[in-house]
This record gives C-alpha cells, sequence and structure tokens, in this order.
C-alpha cells in the first residue's frame, strides 16, 4: 500500500522542518572535508555547507545537525558552528524555527521559476544540450533489410504489445553477453527509455510515495516522476561517483517505494558505479523495500578501454531492480525502440498499463533494430573511437580558451559535467545563445535550483564544430562576467 503524504516539491521551504531528511555531524563533517585552513574557521565551514547545497550534494529541506553535534565531529569550538550557522541563515542557505532545528535552502528559490530545456535550441546554432549522436553505419542497409522482410509481417496484424518476438530474442541475448541471465520472456519492448520510465512509474508509483533520484539526474525522468505525485527526494553524486554511505542512509531514512538511478556513466557526471557499490545499493534497496528503476540508456557506450561491471539486475534475487534501455544513444535517436528488462509477470502488467497509451510499436524498427543489435561489437567499437575523438577534441579546447573551468573526463557516454569557477550557469547559458552555441544550464539536472556551478556540454558534434562552439562559449563568458545577473547567476528565460 502507498504511503501517505502530499507531493510537496524538494525545493518548497518547510516551516517546521517537518518530513525533511536529517544528516548527522560526523557525516556532514565527512562532506565538508577536513579541518578548513581558511580563516575565520566559521566562514570555511558555512561557504563549504553553502556549496554542498548550491551543488545538489546536500538537498534542500535536509535537517542539519545541533551546532555541538557538528562542532565535536569537526574537532572545533561550539562557538564556530554557531557562527557557522548564523551565516548560512544570514544568506539564506538555512532556515530555523525553535525546537524544529536548523534546515537547508537554497536563497530566492522561487516556486514558479524553470530553467531552459537543454533540448530546444535554434536552428543557426551549435547544440551543446542535446546528447544526440548521429545515426551509425549501416543503419540504411539494416532498414533495407527490415523492408524486405516485412512481406513475412503484413500477413498478421501488426501489433505486438510486448514487443517483435525476434527483437525480445536479440535484446536477452545481449544481456546473457554482458554477463546477466535473461529470457525473452523478460523483455518489455517501448518506443523508447523514456516511455519505459513512465510505464514503470504509472504501474508502480502513487501520489505521496517517496522517490529517490540523483542529483544531477536526467530531467525528464524526474519530470515523470513528479508527475504521479511522488515526494522527490535526492542524493548528490558527482564526476568520482556516488558517496556510498550518504546513499546507505538515505535508503534507511526515508525507505522509498521507487528509486531511479543512472549507474552507468550517470546523466550528466559520467559517473560509473562499480560491481561492489551496486552489490551495496541492491542489499540497501532490498532492506528498504524500494523497487530499483535502472537507466542502462548508455550502458553500451564506454570510451576507455577496461571491463565493465555487470549489470545492476545482475545482484538481484528477487526482482525489484528493472532495468531500462534503449537503441536511442547507441545506433541513432529516429529509432524509437526501448525496453524494459524484468520478471515475466511484471512485463504482463506493464503490457495492461500500455494499453492506455498505445498498443505496440513500429514493426519497422523492431525489425532494423534487430539485424544492427546482431552487430553490436562492431558498432560499439565505432561508436567508442568516434566518441573518444570528439571527448578528446572538446576538453583541448577547453583547456586552451577556458582553463579554469573544471571538466570531468568521462569514461563513457556522450557529455562532459564542467565544474565553472563561479555560479553562472543559467546566466551563462542565455549569453552563450546570443553567440550562437547553446549549452545546457546544470540547474536542468537539478530538483530545486542548485548546480548552478556547471554546465553539460554534449560532444555529439565534429571536432572542428566543437572547437567553435568553445570559442563563442569564452565570449559569453567573458560576458557574462562583466555583466553579472541577479545572485548565483539565476537567470531564467
Amino acid at each position: 500500500m502507498a504511503r501517505q503524504g502530499g507531493g510537496v516539491r524538494t525545493s518548497e521551504r518547510s516551516t517546521a522542518g517537518g518530513g525533511s531528511r536529517r544528516i548527522n555531524g560526523r557525516l556532514l563533517a565527512r562532506l565538508i572535508g577536513e579541518a578548513p585552513v581558511e580563516r575565520p574557521y566559521y566562514l570555511a565551514i558555512a561557504r563549504a555547507v553553502s556549496g554542498l547545497v548550491l551543488d545538489g550534494r546536500v538537498p534542500t529541506n535536509t535537517r542539519l545537525p545541533a551546532e555541538r553535534d557538528l562542532a565535536t565531529a569537526l574537532g572545533v569550538s561550539r562557538n564556530t558552528v554557531t557562527a557557522a550557522y548564523a551565516w548560512l541563515r544570514d544568506n539564506r542557505f538555512l532556515d530555523s524555527r525553535q525546537g524544529a532545528g536548523s534546515w537547508t535552502v537554497l536563497p530566492d528559490a522561487g516556486a514558479g521559476e524553470s530553467s531552459p530545456s537543454p533540448f530546444l535550441s535554434g536552428a543557426e546554432q551549435i547544440d551543446l544540450g542535446v546528447a544526440g549522436p548521429p545515426a551509425v553505419e549501416g543503419l540504411r542497409d539494416a532498414g533495407f533489410r527490415a523492408a524486405e522482410q516485412l512481406a513475412a509481417h503484413v500477413g498478421g496484424l501488426g501489433y505486438h504489445p510486448y514487443g517483435l518476438p525476434e527483437l525480445r530474442h536479440a535484446i536477452a541475448r545481449r544481456y546473457v553477453e554482458r554477463g546477466l541471465p535473461t529470457t525473452p520472456g523478460q523483455i518489455f519492448v517501448t518506443n523508447g527509455a523514456q516511455q519505459g520510465v513512465a510505464l514503470v512509474l504509472d504501474l508502480l508509483v502513487q501520489a505521496g510515495d517517496e522517490v529517490l533520484v540523483e542529483s544531477p539526474t536526467y530531467p525528464h525522468a524526474v519530470d515523470a516522476v513528479r508527475r504521479t505525485g511522488a515526494r522527490v527526494r535526492t542524493v548528490g553524486v558527482t564526476p568520482q561517483g556516488w558517496d556510498m554511505e550518504y546513499l546507505v542512509d538515505a535508503f534507511r531514512q526515508w525507505k522509498p517505494e521507487l528509486a531511479y538511478l543512472i549507474p552507468d556513466f550517470q546523466n550528466p557526471t559520467g559517473a560509473l558505479m562499480d560491481d561492489d557499490e551496486r552489490r551495496v545499493l541492491v542489499r540497501e534497496a532490498r532492506r528498504a523495500g524500494t523497487q530499483l528503476v535502472i537507466d542502462e540508456s548508455v550502458a553500451e557506450l564506454a570510451i576507455d578501454s577496461g571491463d565493465l561491471p555487470t549489470p545492476v539486475a545482475a545482484h538481484d534475487t528477487d526482482g525489484r531492480v528493472i532495468s531500462i534501455g534503449s537503441v536511442g544513444k547507441l545506433l541513432w535517436g529516429g529509432l524509437r525502440v526501448g525496453w524494459v528488462r524484468t520478471t515475466p509477470p511484471m512485463v504482463a502488467r506493464l503490457m495492461a498499463v500500455r494499453q492506455r497509451f498505445d498498443l505496440a510499436g513500429s514493426v519497422l524498427d523492431q525489425l532494423t533494430t534487430t539485424h544492427l543489435l546482431a552487430d553490436v561489437m562492431r558498432i560499439r567499437a565505432e561508436r567508442s573511437r568516434w566518441l573518444r575523438r570528439n571527448r578528446d577534441a572538446l576538453l583541448t579546447a577547453l583547456r586552451d580558451r577556458l582553463p579554469d573551468w573544471r571538466p570531468n573526463v568521462p569514461g563513457g557516454g556522450l557529455v562532459l559535467w564542467a565544474a565553472l569557477p563561479h555560479p553562472v550557469a543559467s546566466a551563462l547559458s542565455a549569453a552563450a545563445v546570443r553567440h550562437g552555441v547553446h549549452p545546457a544550464a546544470g540547474p536542468v539536472f537539478g530538483t530545486d535550483g542548485t548546480l548552478e556551478r556547471y554546465l553539460r556540454l554534449s560532444y555529439t558534434r565534429p571536432p572542428d564544430v566543437l572547437a567553435d562552439a568553445v570559442d563563442r562559449l569564452s565570449a559569453a563568458y567573458a560576458e557574462t562576467l562583466a555583466h553579472p545577473a541577479q545572485p548565483h547567476g539565476r537567470l531564467y528565460v
């Protein structure tokens, strides 16, 4: 039975701190880091905490530890922590109420504000907001072969509610090759990964349920969660990965009904969860009674050599891991083919839910995909070489033109997550449009207006175009610094 409660957004200010997450002094001290060398100490602590909030690593509406507990954990006096909390209140990173404690908020977080979408841009611009690669070599030939095979299908109705049988076999075979025993009966074919996510949420989540997501994360998935009326809870992730103690603590505090995570080249940070971390993730989900929805949309897009971890579902023993896949990033976005890997009974339930929205997917697209998956190892190798060339070209351009930016070096996926020296991502994104380039501002990938220190930049364009785009970004960045926008760079258009 779903837990009761309202679908309150995490960005809303709690008047009493009720329902907020708690973080203990030891864990917050570890996130702050070693004892600061900056003087005065209270200001260094306060700035560290505000940075954690702005970057989404400590979510808004998180109850901070008592001053005495944090002081003990940091090895400083209570007066130092009292002064740090006072600075956070004065700068509107902290709300307090006598008897209710203090909890994190975001300065000037207006309820009606929204970030510009990274998926819309003008035709004359260089689009770094959309992580959509061109079609793989061989797609047209696969399409011709699929068209020839239609003769074997046109005698039927053309509806395959579970997916074309030969495609379900091909997808199951690929899971087996990746180290996860799978039968075709566990595969439910969808019109892209996003439909798979939406169907699973519609089936498993009710208004008031707790749903755990990463911050930052894929924005359309968060939108789908919010449409259910669920309460969105977040746990931070960086290019260095997940703080597993913090993630475990989230499961134990909230016991979410469902968790949506991207452990394979996480979008947008590029982080990759290792096998031990995947084992812990599944264990804690089992203890909390949480269904895990694992987005594997870019799992096949490794760039650097090395062994990849097995799918998260390989650690599952009771069917609580639901894997979402797609060919949109590996093959081409124009092939609207995705899938859900789960238990056969769950496949039947998903089919019943699907009938409310559509009846089946395109037979021609599914036949084309089946042909291409038969050659998946060649396609993966070609994609890897292409992505490595583009990623390295973008990194080189950023180091030459914007040396004070700190982009990650992802081992896979389609995007860089670039840390800026100043929290001006939204203002910079608006200025960049005027210079003919379209990046994706960090707050698009958060849940409450955080992440103003980050841009997501896709490297799906040729190297010369990427170099031109960075030149334009450099000009836009100089303009942004010369003409600052509102506080924290929070400019929405």
